[in-house]
């Protein structure tokens, strides 16, 4: 199962900060200093390159498409940036997503990081042309749920900044626990209207995996890059 051989290969990543004891203990001259370095080098360096071959053999999830009429955000698997996007009238709603942390290992692997990925954070961005200020949901998405964490107005975000979360330089509202069950109600009514709903997890879940997979391919290469002193040929290589 993909998921499975992932952690597989996130645990294997984690034991390369193993230390080489058995090369390092007795390093007493320059020389002898300079035959472990390397040694320690050829070492990582093979060991990077094992990793990421074993990554890189992994089947991907079933291609799955986004529920129509949400796109998909070009270059979003390459950014912090927003996932999908949709117009609901004048307004334009964006998504961004990321992994909700588990508190418990149900692989009963022990990594400690990984996994399968059965619950999502999204952060909904609700904004209107002419306006300085957008509605922002934070949410728990399920296969078969999702819930409102909070929600409140803050400054739209540069196109080009890409970042995920901005922390309020204003009143940020009243907890969303705290409000009245019908306005709590209103809320989930006004994000489902516009599309926000547990529809969106088997493509978000799907994305993760991907943009995951990516992302440790990437660190298996930059770092081999780095420690053979060759520079990556692009960003996103």
């Amino acid at each position: 199962m993909w998921k499975r051989a992932f952690v597989g290969a996130a645990t294997a990543a984690a034991a390369l900060r193993r230390p080489f004891p058995s090369l390092i203990r007795g390093a007493t001259s320059s020389s002898s200093s300079n035959s472990i370095s390397s040694a320690v080098n050829s070492m990582l360096l093979r060991s990077l390159k094992d990793h990421y071959l074993e990554v890189a053999k992994m089947n991907m999830p079933p291609k799955v498409g986004p529920p129509s009429p949400f796109t998909i955000v070009k270059g979003a698997l390459d950014s912090n940036g927003p996932v999908l996007k949709r117009n609901y009238g004048d307004e334009e709603i964006t998504i961004y997503v990321m992994r909700l942390a588990a508190n418990d290992d149900e692989d009963g692997d022990g990594g400690g990081g990984g996994g399968v990925i059965d619950q999502l954070f999204i952060h909904v961005d609700v904004s209107k042309p002419n306006q300085n200020e957008c509605l922002m949901f934070l949410c728990g998405l399920y296969e078969d749920a999702l819930g409102i964490h909070s929600v409140s107005m803050r400054p739209k975000l540069q196109e080009s900044g890409g970042g995920y979360l901005l922390v309020p330089s204003q009143y940020a509202g009243p907890s969303f626990a705290d409000l009245d069950e019908s306005m709590r109600d209103a809320f989930h009514s006004y994000i489902e209207e516009r599309g926000i709903n547990e529809s969106l997890f088997k493509f978000l879940q799907a994305w993760l995996y991907v943009k995951e997979h990516r992302n440790l391919l990437r660190w298996f290469k930059t770092m081999g890059l780095f420690i053979d002193g060759k520079k990556p040929l692009t960003p996103s290589s």
